[in-house]
């Protein structure tokens, strides 16, 4: 008789474990840092069909991390930091300076500061 309470009472828990990892408890999964990203465009939610790149603070046309022709193009000259995945000439982690070349080409072609990213990685 005790075994099949006992057995019972492993078949409820074991069902109910499996409902709980089934289902999750609605959080995400926070993990520590992330490694450097694979040497492809990230996803982005620009949609690209204007001139200048808003998520990367660079004209379009030669955003290496909306554009993987690009990206190749950047890499085969050697102008890549390996650190931040992106072109060098564009690292603006490395050196916040130089987005400021970028900034004065927006200016120059419309008048007014460029629009800040989100977050600019």
């Amino acid at each position: 008789m005790n075994t099949v309470f006992w057995m019972r009472g492993a078949s409820i828990s074991l069902l109910a474990l499996a409902g709980f990892l089934a289902t999750g408890c609605g959080k995400t999964a926070t993990t520590g840092p992330q490694e450097a990203p694979p040497v492809t465009p990230s996803a982005v939610t620009d949609d690209h069909s204007q001139w200048w790149c808003a998520e990367h603070s660079v004209p379009e046309e030669i955003c290496a991390q909306c554009n993987a022709k690009v990206a190749a193009e950047y890499q085969k000259k050697g102008d890549w930091c390996q650190e931040h995945n992106r072109p060098e000439s564009q690292c603006f982690i490395c050196s916040p300076k130089r987005a400021e070349k970028f900034a004065a080409e927006y200016e120059a072609r419309f008048g007014t500061k460029p629009p800040q990213p989100e977050a600019n990685e």
